[in-house]
């Protein structure tokens, strides 16, 4: 690995006591703490992260402010995802399992109203989306990232519809969301992309070194119950975070 800028390892070294701290939150003050302190805790430390990131939000379009509850799906380009919609949206997510074992994120994710997707087995669907049902009836906002893994946010993956069925059984509103990525000059940045085989630490030099990064959130459409059957509903999802996608595309790319 090439010398790391000082500045830069020292902006690591914040990012990973700022991990530790939320960390030790969440396990501290989580158990004892209702929804809304929850909720504020969450979107403070996020907005703290993406500040040592130097990555600043944009909600694009309005219409974020009046979700309340429901389910949220969203296209994947990175784990930085989550801190982004935890910043604009405090909520509970659906990750994979193994994100459990990860050092500090995974303390994280365990004690953050995550339910996690066990592969493999019918039976594990079935819990799963029984553990999303769940948490929906309680009145928790979940994200879902449907494609089931991450891009460079140059596609969009196809969404599995067997996680819109919680939804439905819930009878919650369900609500699409387009993520993407912009450098310091607008244009769509593939610098946060958790894909193949980097490492956390890797992705994490990659954005400090991209500098004026912009993430960007934009609602591309609504369902409200009762809701269509699951594959139609995710093929209208995609189709509505695909004309998104491109939307902010285009408004990048536009002299």
């Amino acid at each position: 690995m090439r010398p790391f800028p000082l500045f830069s390892s020292l902006r690591l070294l914040l990012i990973g006591l700022h991990l530790v701290s939320a960390a030790l939150q969440a396990g501290l003050l989580f158990p004892l703490a209702g929804s809304a302190v929850r909720q504020r805790l969450k979107r403070a430390w996020s907005r703290r992260l993406l500040a040592l990131l130097g990555i600043r939000i944009e909600a694009a379009g309005g219409g974020l402010d009046r979700i309340e509850n429901g389910l949220l799906v969203c296209n994947h380009v990175s784990f930085i995802d989550i801190f982004v919609l935890n910043t604009l949206l405090p909520s509970g997510f659906v990750a994979k399992s193994d994100i459990a074992q990860w050092p500090l994120i995974g303390w994280l994710s365990r004690r953050n109203d995550t339910v996690f997707i066990e592969r493999g087995s019918r039976k594990a669907a079935h819990d799963t989306r029984r553990h999303m049902q769940v948490a929906l009836d309680a009145g928790t906002r979940l994200v879902v990232f449907p494609e089931g893994t991450t891009t460079a946010g140059d596609r969009l993956l196809p969404f599995h519809a067997a996680l819109f069925q919680s939804a439905i059984d819930a009878a919650v509103p369900l609500y699409a969301l387009a993520l993407s990525y912009h450098g310091a000059d607008g244009l769509r940045s593939a610098a946060p992309a958790y894909i193949d085989d980097i490492s956390l630490l890797a992705c994490l030099t990659t954005v400090l070194e991209a500098r004026g990064l912009t993430a960007r959130v934009a609602l591309a459409a609504s369902f409200a119950p009762p809701l269509a059957d699951r594959r139609h509903l995710a093929h209208r999802a995609h189709q509505a975070v695909a004309a998104a996608l491109a939307h902010a595309e285009r408004r990048a790319t536009s002299p």
